[in-house]
């Protein structure tokens, strides 16, 4: 039995976690399975710098400060502490931030990132039958604890792990039988099996079918299996200018589709489709909401702006306001859309905010547009989600390649997350839009820049 504790001992390992794992993912403590985890008192610390305000990392803290008190119960944190839930391993406060290797010194600099390496050091010292490994987001971090000896990784769940398979949402089908081209045309749909054969396509997965010049477009709709033409329609005065776009409209279109993601470059197109949806369909919902998180450029917070809160943030809106200002330039004064844009703004019908503005809302009744959500983590993602509400729908758009907040890569997001878990669902559609479609020269920038 002694040797069995022993070897057991020997292969559970021991994570410490960084700060930036916690906001990241508050629940991280409980993703480590039977493995040990320890909280570097420096990690506390600085998540009571972020406890107040109305932000994700602020939501992010308090809730994995309520979580460690309420595990803790009777037991003193810088012992091990078992972790809630079956298969979970123990937890504890390392009070020490002193080691051999003293990290402050190497790096000559007193920090909270060199404390916490100080602390894994530590742990590797007193446990050195185990494996101590380093966990966290910052890979200027990763880099310092690897030259100092140390295991460390990233966090990666919630990281999807093949970038170039991850879903697009729509495919080519060439040399298909004319025949069948037409039928689509005529009927408005043909069974799925005569064109792809013994290939079973995602729910919702769009297809551009073509035999030389002849082509059309179409949706896999699961519940007939069969393949549903897509035609390229105008909503709100803005027409698809492509292929991709008209997949694109069609989801947002769609009513039985509650959950669309797209994907793509800057000027594709992405913001400006779901809004001309949403604007389309106004009779079926109460509200549309237009969102998007506020992430502070040159690392300065937006208590750095001028101004009242509006005018804070005013800059991190405009782009989402220039979106429905090009719709609304569609139309004269005397066109009754127009008219009723502004009348939707003066009633609130149609809302502009940021996305922390909708926290403990239930969304319901509502058309939710999610602007950079490459920008959001999984959880944050997942909270949005749950809280949709009867009838509405949420459209999730952003370039998972242009990433403004530090922790998140293209793999990690939130967005890219979603496309991954979610595809194949029937509620859910995706498209990946890869042509440019703002201007040449915005097209250049993009293809060579």
């Amino acid at each position: 039995m002694a040797k069995k504790t022993t070897q057991k001992s020997i292969e559970k390992k021991i994570f410490v976690l960084d700060t930036s794992v916690i906001i990241y993912d508050h629940t991280a403590i409980k993703n480590f399975q039977e493995h040990d985890v320890v909280i570097p008192i420096t990690v506390l610390e600085e998540l009571d710098n972020f406890k107040k305000g109305n932000d994700t990392k602020n939501f992010a803290a308090r809730e994995f400060t309520r979580y460690v008190d309420n595990m803790s119960g009777n037991h003193l944190l810088q012992e091990w502490t078992p972790i809630n839930g079956k298969s979970h391993g123990n937890f504890k406060i390392e009070m020490h931030n002193s080691s051999k290797i003293d990290a402050e010194k190497i790096f000559q600099e007193r920090k909270g990132d060199h404390r916490i390496l100080n602390a894994a050091l530590y742990t590797a010292e007193t446990n050195p039958d185990r494996k101590v490994v380093l966990v966290t987001k910052d890979i200027n971090l990763r880099i310092k604890a690897k030259s100092l000896n140390l295991h460390a990784e990233d966090y990666t769940t919630g990281k999807i792990l093949a970038l170039d398979e991850l879903y697009t949402g729509n495919s080519l089908v060439d040399k298909v039988n004319p025949t069948t081209i037409n039928q689509i045309y005529e009927k408005g749909s043909c069974l799925a099996k005569d064109i792809l054969k013994k290939e079973t396509p995602e729910a919702n997965h769009y297809y551009v079918i073509k035999n030389g010049n002849a082509s059309v477009l179409a949706r896999y709709e699961e519940s007939s299996k069969s393949l549903k033409r897509v035609t390229k329609t105008s909503s709100y005065g803005i027409i698809p200018k492509n292929a991709e776009q008209s997949f694109a409209l069609d989801a947002i279109m769609n009513p039985d589709i509650k959950l669309v993601t797209i994907q793509g470059v800057a000027g594709t197109g992405k913001t400006l489709l779901s809004l001309a949806g949403a604007l389309e369909q106004r009779r079926n919902y109460h509200q549309i909401y237009l969102a998007r998180p506020i992430v502070p450029l040159s690392n300065k917070d937006i208590g750095y702006l001028p101004g009242d809160v509006t005018s804070k943030l005013n800059p991190y809106m405009e782009p989402l306001w220039d979106n429905l200002k090009f719709i609304k330039s569609q139309f004269t004064e005397k066109d009754k859309e127009l008219k009723a844009i502004n009348e939707m703004i003066e009633n609130e019908k149609i809302v502009i905010c940021p996305l922390a503005f909708i926290r403990g809302r239930s969304l319901s009744n509502m058309f939710f547009i999610v602007d950079e959500a490459q920008n959001l983590t999984p959880h944050e993602v997942k909270t949005i989600i749950t809280r949709a509400g009867e009838n509405t729908k949420i459209i999730f758009t952003g370039d998972i390649y242009q990433i403004d907040t530090p922790y998140l890569d293209a793999q990690s997001n939130g967005l890219s997350y979603l496309i991954d878990k979610v595809k194949g669902q029937p509620l859910y559609a995706h498209i990946t839009l890869q042509k440019g479609e703002r201007s040449e020269l915005a097209n250049l920038a993009n293809d060579l820049l």
